[in-house]
């Protein structure tokens, strides 16, 4: 009798584990969450659209937009110093600044994405060149400023959309061959 009831045992087993092992398995590029499918691939993306988007507004020289790319409380840190939330950034340094400027150009751009839902995190590494404009009463002569820069950001999806919750970003001047 015990001949028997083993392997069945095994054999309820082995049904067991195929049945588990046929159930969809995520592909290379998505990953299961609370049993839903999350498509790596189409998440940066849609990250990478967000911080596209904050760039090509400052390359345009505006902020029209942006505040909503950011959460409502979102942190801004750049060059060693807080800015405060994004809404403060825009109205006492960024805003006010692009007024300055009669371009500011990205060059040399790249992007790195990773994503851990509902969290993604990304570096960006980039060349900027600022056309300052002449402020006479400020004794400012109009130059070119080029700097090597990095940012980082942690986004959280919220409602579907990808929001900015932190951005950092630094600068240096680039350094010349010897």
């Amino acid at each position: 009798m015990r001949t028997k009831i083993i392997p069945s045992f095994v054999l309820l087993i082995n049904a067991l584990f195929f049945f588990i092992s046929c159930k969809e398995q995520p592909q290379n590029n998505e990953k299961i969450q609370d049993e839903e499918i999350i498509h790596i691939a189409s998440e940066k993306e849609a990250v990478k659209l967000v911080m596209r988007n904050y760039k090509d507004a400052i390359q345009n020289l505006t902020t029209d937009g942006t505040l909503q790319l950011f959460t409502k409380d979102a942190s801004v840190f750049e060059s060693g110093g807080s800015e405060g939330t994004y809404e403060n950034y825009v109205a006492h340094h960024l805003g006010p600044e692009l007024g300055h400027f009669n371009s500011f150009t990205f060059s040399d751009y790249t992007i790195h994405v990773e994503i851990d839902m509902p969290y993604a995190f990304t570096t960006e590494a980039y060349v900027y060149t600022i056309d300052l404009k002449e402020n006479k009463e400020r004794d400012i002569a109009p130059r070119i400023i080029k700097k090597k820069g990095v940012t980082t950001s942690d986004l959280k999806k919220i409602d579907g959309k990808w929001k900015i919750v932190k951005l950092h970003s630094s600068s240096r001047d680039i350094r010349k061959a010897p």
